[in-house]
């Protein structure tokens, strides 16, 4: 499904607001998206269109998937990144070529008060050196008429490359691609091989991947808008504040620059915006982890589900359910999950007749099932997130893993009651 179709899909399901008046990029277009949970077409920022929440919930992922929203990670947990990809010589997304660069005419938002400046939030950055290539999402803050500063995380791999191309003094060639496949937006977040993006999208939708070349040799899928360019070996200016997923301001920091040398264009194009600590936002970034939770959980137990809960950032929180085969399956449950994300905080461990997805239900597990000096394991030193803002100053934290499992040999005692089917 192609970016538009996909936005054509969500409006005939009524899961799109449009905003026909016209609205500013700075503030009035986030705030709007902001009071929405479902998608938000605008119609005319700056005389552009523009598309945020485009994948703001679980049902939107679902049918971007085409599954189920019960069953996202089981299809995240077993499909591989071996899709095939196919080079082609045109693209759509060249309909429109500019050599004059002034990024003002893109509709970039500024989202909250004390923002470093306008960002591009669903901007992936595809990269490409020493013969491997990386396709990620950073985010990209306005630096001037034809400038971004671009937060490269350590040790990642597009901090990796730019680390190698400076050096040698070498610039970095990136392109940046705004309003792909949303397949190919939410594979690029996701925890795969160096290089295996675009075949991981690939093989999650079911057919090929064509990508194009560029003028300055990075092949790119096709887009509403790309954006050529170079990171500089030596350029940085300072970048932020930015709000991350906890909803608080991230650190200012130097960072480097990119050059923005052209920007190609379909005609009408719509961008893609995602909200700062928003929930496309935070759904991009939390489930990309919880197939990797899954597959390190059924290592030591029977897994049948794992959530990263809204409330805990998507990022913070997870709760795992398990068919408990034996006691100690609980705990064993606990370590597999923050073995498999370091920057989990806190993880709850229920059973097969506990929804995830309600909050009331894992509350009613942790009061029902919980005895506090045997079912609650406090791990303290151990490697934090960054974004949570009660980590401490040496990057260490303290984790809780709590499981909210039945006793197997009292079983019957925690069997919920039921009402009988009638007429």
């Amino acid at each position: 499904m192609s970016y538009r179709s996909f936005i054509d899909q969500l409006k005939k399901d009524q899961m799109l607001v449009e905003v026909n008046k016209s609205v500013s990029p700075r503030f009035q277009a986030p705030v709007i998206a902001s009071r929405e949970k479902s998608a938000v077409l605008f119609n005319d920022i700056n005389n552009r269109k523009a598309v945020m929440n485009l994948l703001g919930t679980r049902e939107q992922l679902a049918a971007m998937l085409n599954v189920p929203k019960e069953q996202i990670i089981q299809k995240l947990s077993t499909v591989k990144p071996e899709g095939e990809i196919r080079i082609v010589d045109t693209s759509p997304t060249m309909e429109v070529i500019e050599d004059e660069v002034d990024l003002s005419s893109l509709p970039i938002m500024t989202h909250f008060e004390k923002d470093g400046g306008a960002y591009i939030t669903a901007g992936i950055v595809v990269a490409e050196y020493d013969g491997v290539m990386n396709a990620a999402i950073h985010r990209l803050m306005v630096a001037g008429k034809n400038k971004l500063a671009a937060r490269l995380v350590p040790p990642r791999h597009t901090y990796l490359m730019h680390k190698k191309a400076s050096q040698k003094n070498e610039p970095l060639p990136v392109c940046i691609v705004i309003g792909a496949d949303p397949v190919i937006t939410f594979a690029s977040t996701t925890r795969v091989p160096a290089g295996k993006e675009f075949e991981y999208a690939s093989a999650l939708r079911g057919s090929p991947v064509e990508l194009f070349e560029c003028s300055n040799g990075i092949k790119v899928p096709h887009a509403e808008f790309v954006l050529e360019g170079y990171i500089d070996p030596d350029e940085k200016v300072d970048e932020g504040p930015f709000v991350d997923i906890t909803g608080t301001y991230d650190h200012v920091r130097k960072e480097p620059v990119i050059h923005i040398t052209r920007i190609m264009h379909r005609r009408d194009p719509v961008y893609h915006g995602i909200m700062p600590a928003g929930p496309e936002h935070l759904l991009m970034m939390g489930i990309p982890y919880e197939p990797r939770i899954y597959r390190s959980v059924e290592e030591v137990t029977s897994v049948k589900n794992v959530v990263l809960t809204e409330g805990g950032c998507c990022y913070l929180h997870a709760v795992v359910q398990i068919d408990k085969q034996t006691e100690g399956d609980g705990k064993n449950a606990i370590m597999a999950a923050f073995a498999a994300h370091t920057s989990l905080k806190h993880v709850v461990i229920v059973d097969e007749d506990i929804d995830i997805f309600d909050p009331d239900d894992i509350e009613f597990a942790i009061a029902t099932r919980v005895r506090g000096d045997r079912d609650i394991m406090i791990i303290p030193g151990v490697r934090g997130s960054t974004l949570d803002p009660m980590g401490s100053e040496d990057g260490t934290t303290t984790k809780i893993g709590i499981d909210a499992t039945k006793i197997l040999s009292k079983a019957d005692i925690f069997e919920r009651a039921k009402m009988p089917e009638c007429d």
